[in-house]
């Protein structure tokens, strides 16, 4: 079968469908859903937003400077829809979504979302108006995340929380894993085959201990 040849569009799926929570000087605070995000450096850690000048949120990140990025997880993909599709200048989507507002460790204007299973607490630091959408690059200044995701070694078990994603118009759930990072360059370990040597001497002679057979 061919290809067909389409017009230049955005056809980068599937994304994070993440809700963005933020405030202004006067105190409101407004939550929208954004899919235009995502990590653009390490160190320092940075990642971008990217809004719609007319959206109601807007203004709050442009005046005050600051945005959390929250994580969605199933179990919020209805609030994230409701988020994205209905203003905050008709609705209090916090309260419509039953959503809870959570003081930001590093920011002053904009709150998170307590029901998320991560906040990204962001600070603006370039404004880039590209055409339809302005992006908003930020820095992380901060990460809340939920104990009850937290492995015996104090490790975030991210993958355990539900996350969802976002493709051509629909939430998915993540799915199952396939892999991990590096695995089809990683060596097979060495340790089965020398469970198998160990074994083999057990075999030969029952009170071989290194190598070596006791002597009575």
């Amino acid at each position: 079968m061919g290809k067909q040849i389409w017009k230049p569009g955005n056809m980068l799926y599937p994304l994070p469908a993440v809700m963005v929570s933020a405030g202004d000087r006067e105190g409101n605070a407004n939550i929208l859903t954004v899919a235009w995000t995502g990590t653009v450096c390490t160190n320092p850690p940075m990642v971008y937003i990217s809004v719609r000048p007319e959206r109601y949120s807007y203004h709050m990140i442009e005046e005050s400077g600051e945005f959390v990025i929250n994580l969605t997880t199933e179990k919020l993909a209805r609030a994230a829809d409701y988020c994205g599709v209905r203003s905050g200048r008709d609705v209090d989507k916090w309260k419509e979504c039953g959503l809870t507002k959570k003081k930001a460790s590093t920011l002053k204007y904009a709150p998170a979302v307590e029901e998320a299973p991560v906040n990204i607490e962001c600070r603006v630091v370039r404004i880039e108006k590209l055409g339809s959408h302005h992006m908003f690059l930020a820095e992380v200044t901060a990460v809340q995340a939920e104990e009850a995701y937290l492995d015996e070694r104090g490790r975030l078990d991210l993958n355990r929380t539900g996350l969802i994603a976002y493709s051509h118009g629909e939430y998915l759930g993540l799915g199952r894993k396939i892999g991990t990072f590096g695995y089809s360059v990683r060596k097979k370990s060495a340790e089965p085959q020398r469970d198998r040597r160990q074994r083999g001497k057990i075999k030969r002679g029952k009170q071989t201990i290194s190598g070596k057979k006791r002597k009575h």
